[in-house]
């Protein structure tokens, strides 16, 4: 085989070959950075959903602690919410807010709190029911690379 001859097929192979290592490494960035993305989006519906959900809650509950009559349609909006968590939460999350359902239409059905009981259910922690629930959106978050900002 001539020497020109090989001299152009390495080159020519090695064009091929630098080629195919920039397409596959922009490739590779692009998807890198796709799921980047789609990930910060699923996290930004979660905050959101965790927002509307905590705002519910916190009304109902205090609703519950001072009346023996539920709120019907606020109880089936805290579980539409709960049920849009089943599709973008850690299991975790989800118990956490089935917790809260659940202490809140049994406050229903205690009696209704006067405000000696309610300031020392908030000295005593009791008037925080959703510290838990917190606390398991910031370890989802945390776990997803979307901590606390700085």
């Amino acid at each position: 085989m001539n020497a020109s001859v090989v001299t152009a097929f390495a080159a020519l192979a090695g064009a091929a070959i630098g080629g195919f290592t920039t397409l596959v490494g922009s490739w590779l960035q692009r998807r890198a950075q796709t799921r980047g993305e789609r990930l910060a989006h699923y996290q930004l519906r979660r905050q959101e959903l965790y927002k509307e959900f905590i705002e519910l809650a916190a009304t109902l509950y205090i609703d519950a602690l001072q009346s023996d009559k539920p709120d019907v349609s606020g109880l089936m909006r805290l579980y539409a919410e709960l049920s849009r968590m089943r599709v973008l939460s850690s299991e975790a999350v989800v118990v956490s807010a089935e917790q809260i359902v659940k202490r809140i239409t049994d406050t229903y059905l205690e009696s209704n709190k006067t405000f000696p009981q309610l300031r020392q259910m908030a000295e005593t922690g009791l008037l925080d029911p959703l510290r838990n629930f917190s606390e398991s959106c910031r370890a989802e978050s945390e776990r997803l690379g979307f901590g606390p900002p700085d």
